[in-house]
């Protein structure tokens, strides 16, 4: 239910949510929803990038922390990369 209710508010976000890859370091050109959750945590602790990539980051380490980032991956399996 809650991933009807996420797409059908928020689509277009959380397409660019899904399709959204790490632009540097360990972890470039990685979807940000498989990146380790232990990256997420070093992050939290150090302080986020500034701007939209970290506002990005920090969605994901919440979905990470509920265990919810297996939505960002179905959205991928069930609709195309929408850019």
């Amino acid at each position: 239910m809650a991933f009807i209710f996420y797409m059908n508010n928020n689509q277009e976000e959380l397409l660019k949510l899904a399709y959204t890859k790490m632009p540097f370091g360990k972890y470039k050109d990685w979807y940000l929803s498989d990146i380790p959750e232990p990256y997420y945590v070093w992050f939290n602790k150090k302080g986020f990038p500034a701007g939209k990539l970290g506002a990005q980051l920090r969605q994901v380490h919440e979905l990470k922390i509920n265990g919810m980032e297996i939505l960002l991956k179905e959205i991928r399996k069930r609709y195309p990369k929408p850019y």
